[in-house]
């Protein structure tokens, strides 16, 4: 059986977790500790970095990106039919969900307004991008089934959520093509198959203390509605 090596909020590793589960693709998944990595860890990542796949053949491939075409290539792909000239549309919009994992983890990890908005007005530059790709008549990013684009955006959506769900920040305010896309991954099943049963509790904890967003005074939608990041008064409820 397939293993992943995994730190328990990490969005890179949900990515490759909801791509198993996607395919229904059985795997088993342990946990390390990213300030105490364990010498066999060390040992078989070159990098040092979450996700690690251990194959049934034992080999241990790393990098989100390669573990994805991995699965791709060994699994078959999610959708069929695909012309070259989509499914590299397809990477390209995948690659720049996934290349704002951290850039969402700074800003949910900021300590003080301004550093937040500063880090949130690039963050969000990605979602309206989206909003503009979205039609709006499809419940997924390109059609009515899953794609590996809704998987590489997933992580992010998933964070939104639960943001919003503890704090009332949105951080898809305004964009409501990408609210109802966030709506639709959320109501999938795959966000629950793809992270631990106490994701939430280890998620909060880490963003949700001593934060910015941990502050539940701050964000009231009226608040939301007369700050820079939020100027539109129906994006709120």
């Amino acid at each position: 059986m397939l293993k992943v090596i995994s730190f328990k909020i990490c969005p890179f590793v949900q990515r490759v977790t909801a791509a198993l589960a996607a395919r229904n693709i059985p795997f088993e998944i342990e946990y390390i500790s990213l300030k105490d990595k364990p010498q066999w860890f060390l040992d078989i990542s070159p990098n040092g970095q979450v996700p690690l796949l251990i194959t049934d053949s034992g080999a241990a491939l790393f990098e989100s990106d390669a573990i994805i075409e991995y699965i791709e290539d060994q699994y078959g792909p999610l959708e069929v039919g695909v012309s070259n000239e989509q499914r590299a549309l397809d990477r390209a919009w995948s690659y720049l969900g996934a290349k704002n994992y951290m850039t969402q983890c700074g800003t949910m990890s900021s300590k003080d307004k301004a550093t937040f908005e500063q880090r949130n007005e690039k963050f969000v530059t990605a979602f309206a991008k989206v909003e503009k790709q979205l039609s709006g008549e499809s419940r997924y990013f390109k059609s009515d089934s899953i794609s590996n684009v809704d998987i590489a955006w997933l992580p992010l959506l998933h964070r939104a959520h639960i943001i919003k769900q503890h704090t009332g920040f949105d951080f898809l305010c305004c964009l409501p093509k990408t609210q109802a896309w966030q709506k639709a991954v959320m109501a999938s099943g795959l966000v629950e198959q793809s992270v631990a049963e106490d994701f939430e509790q280890h998620f909060t904890h880490f963003y949700l203390s001593e934060t910015y967003l941990s502050d539940s005074t701050l964000k009231t939608c009226n608040e939301l509605k007369n700050s820079t990041i939020c100027t539109i008064s129906s994006c709120c409820g």
